[in-house]
């Protein structure tokens, strides 16, 4: 079982202009994929940019456990696989920590092999739903037990052969697509996933890449049908990691909010799958220039110089969500310091995150003198320019991060534009996807301090 970890309260005060050029860890979506085809593939994978945060160090660990070998020279991250179908059982429970992507694709990828492996969690991850991925794997044969909900701890046995099957998503995740896509593998013959609402493409490119034989096809109604030929062989590969669109958003939306803020983010991940928030925010006035677009490793990327603005309020589409699902946070941060009402619609996906994330930012809003109100698939947020009035005491009331990184990054960011001070509960579970953040924020000129809510 994952180990408690202390909480380590935080405060954000309003901060002098940021300044400076910065390089955004790699991408956290891209970084899990590359462990875990690099631990598939046969032959040699060599990962550069990988993002070193503990959710992705946990899929890492899981496929050591099931025959990778990986090491780290330098840089470089080098893995040697066991080849497609050849993964071994696991002799413990393979413990994700607080990682939802890493536990619903390990799922996927070892729900199609006959032996049995046991999935286990820290209590955020442990109070998240399995079934929309068990749900899929049970029809391909596999056998699971779990406990209520479909919740964590869960022990899956896969059949002797699976079934390979068609199956709808019906909701817009790109998890779950990816999980029976990867549960595919090692299916005979070809399994099928449709689409109905594009979800990042990741999963599909980099399968493509490593040499699955995929196709994709897109109907005129958006509708996408993505079919996997199983039991291919895999090819290790060479990858570099573009900077996570995700976590680019945290020192973006910071250098908008904080007045006389000029900051450039160098290598930050273009893929049109996740540019929801780029969009946005542009349209809400920011300031963002984009250098140089480029390709790396078959994805685009590019750099963004970005300028303290004044934002206006917009109306932000349900149709919008899934190309920005993990930066309706920080864009609800955003929001406050605007002029006029923000609408996010059809966002009912951020209930069930490592937090209940709707709740938790709405609440946090509240305590800190944003009006604002949530429904069951909608948030609206009035901002106050300027961020007069906003935030609390270091010493009054602390924001409820819930174990969830996203949160605790979002309300430091309004705490370096709000008149006063923002104190987070506890900023531990940052490292789960950004270890750097603190020391790249406070480099920038943020300041942001722990504190010991006991003295």
């Amino acid at each position: 079982m994952t180990t408690k970890v202390e909480a380590k309260p935080a405060t954000a005060r309003r901060s002098g202009p940021l300044k400076g050029t910065i390089r955004i860890p790699g991408d956290k979506s891209i970084s899990h994929r590359s462990l875990m085809f690099g631990g598939l593939a046969a032959g040699e994978t060599r990962i550069t940019g990988l993002l070193e945060g503990d959710d992705i160090l946990a899929t890492g660990r899981a496929m050591q456990a099931m025959g990778a070998v990986m090491r780290k020279h330098d840089d470089v991250w080098i893995i040697d696989g066991v080849g497609n179908g050849c993964l071994l059982e696991p002799e413990a429970p393979l413990d994700f920590g607080n990682a939802g992507t890493g536990v619903r694709l390990t799922m996927g990828l070892v729900g199609t092999y006959g032996f049995s492996a046991t999935f286990t969690g820290d209590a955020s991850l442990r109070s998240r739903p399995m079934g929309r991925v068990l749900d899929p794997l049970r029809l391909m044969g596999a056998q699971v037990q779990a406990e209520e909900g479909d919740r964590l701890p869960v022990t899956m046995r896969g059949p002797r052969i699976a079934r390979p099957i068609t199956y709808r998503v019906p909701m817009a995740s790109a998890q779950v697509k990816s999980a029976v896509l990867l549960a595919g593998l090692n299916a005979p013959g070809v399994t099928t996933v449709v689409e109905p609402v594009m979800t990042r493409d990741h999963t599909e490119k980099m399968l493509a890449g490593f040499g699955a034989e995929l196709q994709v096809d897109t109907a005129p109604d958006g509708v996408r049908t993505i079919s996997l030929h199983g039991q291919g062989a895999l090819r290790g590969q060479v990858i570099d990691v573009p900077g996570d669109p995700s976590s680019t958003a945290f020192p973006l939306v910071s250098a908008l909010l904080v007045p006389g803020s000029d900051v450039t983010i160098e290598n930050v991940l273009m893929n049109p799958t996740r540019t929801g928030l780029l969009t946005t925010l542009l349209e809400m006035g920011a300031d963002i220039e984009i250098i140089d677009p480029r390709q790396a490793g078959g994805e685009d990327v590019a750099d963004l110089r970005v300028k303290a603005s004044d934002l206006r309020g917009v109306r932000v589409p349900a149709e919008r969500a899934p190309s920005m699902i993990d930066e309706y946070p920080v864009l609800a941060i955003a929001a406050a310091f605007a002029e006029g009402r923000t609408v996010m619609e059809g966002v009912e996906e951020l209930r069930v995150k490592e937090s209940d994330r709707l709740a938790a930012v709405a609440a946090g809003l509240k305590l800190n003198g944003v009006e604002c109100e949530e429904g069951p698939d909608w948030l609206t947020v009035d901002g106050v320019p300027g961020g007069k009035g906003l935030g609390a005491s270091a010493s009054g009331p602390a924001v409820a991060t819930h174990l969830d990184h996203r949160i605790a990054m979002a309300f430091t960011v309004m705490g370096f534009a709000s008149e006063r001070p923002v104190t987070i509960d506890d900023s531990t579970m940052i490292a789960t996807s950004f270890p750097e953040y603190m020391d790249l924020m406070t480099g920038l000129g943020a300041v942001i301090e722990s504190v010991d809510r006991a003295a």
